[in-house]
Protein backbone atom coordinates (compact mmCIF):
# COMPACT_ATOMS: atom_id res chain seq x y z
CA UNK A 1 0.00 0.00 0.00
CA UNK A 2 1.76 3.60 -0.81
CA UNK A 3 1.20 6.32 1.25
CA UNK A 4 -1.33 8.32 -0.86
CA UNK A 5 -3.77 4.71 -0.20
CA UNK A 6 -3.07 5.17 3.18
CA UNK A 7 -4.05 8.21 4.08
CA UNK A 8 -7.52 7.86 2.69
CA UNK A 9 -10.03 7.72 4.87
CA UNK A 10 -8.13 8.37 7.75
CA UNK A 11 -9.03 11.39 10.14
CA UNK A 12 -7.11 14.66 10.34
CA UNK A 13 -5.96 15.46 13.89
CA UNK A 14 -6.41 11.72 14.42
CA UNK A 15 -3.95 9.29 16.34
CA UNK A 16 -1.96 7.36 13.90
CA UNK A 17 -3.39 3.77 15.65
CA UNK A 18 -6.89 5.21 15.96
CA UNK A 19 -7.17 7.08 12.52
CA UNK A 20 -10.46 6.07 10.85
CA UNK A 21 -14.06 7.58 11.44
CA UNK A 22 -16.12 7.10 14.50
CA UNK A 23 -19.40 6.24 14.44
CA UNK A 24 -21.81 9.10 15.40
CA UNK A 25 -19.61 11.94 14.46
CA UNK A 26 -19.99 13.97 11.18
CA UNK A 27 -17.06 14.22 8.47
CA UNK A 28 -16.42 15.71 5.33
CA UNK A 29 -13.58 15.03 2.84
CA UNK A 30 -10.94 17.49 2.24
CA UNK A 31 -10.26 17.55 -1.51
CA UNK A 32 -6.86 18.31 -3.61
CA UNK A 33 -4.07 20.34 -1.39
CA UNK A 34 -1.68 18.62 1.20
CA UNK A 35 -4.14 16.93 3.20
CA UNK A 36 -6.18 15.52 0.14
CA UNK A 37 -8.12 12.52 1.02
CA UNK A 38 -8.40 12.98 4.64
CA UNK A 39 -11.46 13.47 6.80
CA UNK A 40 -12.01 16.36 8.68
CA UNK A 41 -14.16 15.73 11.82
CA UNK A 42 -17.08 18.56 11.82
CA UNK A 43 -19.02 17.21 14.48
CA UNK A 44 -17.90 20.45 16.90
CA UNK A 45 -16.65 22.59 14.67
CA UNK A 46 -18.69 26.54 14.59
CA UNK A 47 -21.07 27.18 11.75
CA UNK A 48 -19.68 29.36 10.24
CA UNK A 49 -16.67 27.10 9.76
CA UNK A 50 -19.15 24.91 7.80
CA UNK A 51 -20.50 28.15 5.44
CA UNK A 52 -16.75 29.57 5.20
CA UNK A 53 -14.04 27.12 5.64
CA UNK A 54 -11.30 26.45 7.93
CA UNK A 55 -7.62 27.08 8.02
CA UNK A 56 -5.91 23.93 9.13
CA UNK A 57 -2.22 23.43 10.56
CA UNK A 58 -0.17 21.27 9.01
CA UNK A 59 3.60 20.20 8.16
CA UNK A 60 3.12 19.32 4.71
CA UNK A 61 1.75 22.39 3.19
CA UNK A 62 3.76 25.51 1.20
CA UNK A 63 4.72 27.02 4.24
CA UNK A 64 6.20 23.76 6.24
CA UNK A 65 5.96 23.95 9.70
CA UNK A 66 3.77 26.26 10.92
CA UNK A 67 1.35 26.62 8.05
CA UNK A 68 -1.99 26.35 7.40
CA UNK A 69 -4.27 24.83 4.76
CA UNK A 70 -7.41 26.76 3.91
CA UNK A 71 -10.15 24.54 2.90
CA UNK A 72 -13.64 25.62 1.69
CA UNK A 73 -17.26 23.39 1.41
CA UNK A 74 -17.78 23.21 -2.43
CA UNK A 75 -21.62 24.52 -1.41
CA UNK A 76 -23.52 24.74 1.54
CA UNK A 77 -24.14 21.78 2.74
CA UNK A 78 -21.66 19.93 1.03
CA UNK A 79 -19.65 16.92 2.28
CA UNK A 80 -16.37 17.70 0.57
CA UNK A 81 -14.15 21.31 1.12
CA UNK A 82 -11.44 21.97 -1.64
CA UNK A 83 -8.10 23.61 -1.27
CA UNK A 84 -8.00 27.28 -1.35
CA UNK A 85 -4.26 27.28 -1.05
CA UNK A 86 -2.19 27.60 1.80
CA UNK A 87 -0.90 30.32 4.52
CA UNK A 88 1.71 30.74 6.37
Amino acid sequence: MDELEFMRGRVYGADHDDAGPVPGRAYVELVGGPLDGLLLDITSRPGHELREGVALPTEIGGYGPGGRALYAPRAEGSRRFDWRGDTP
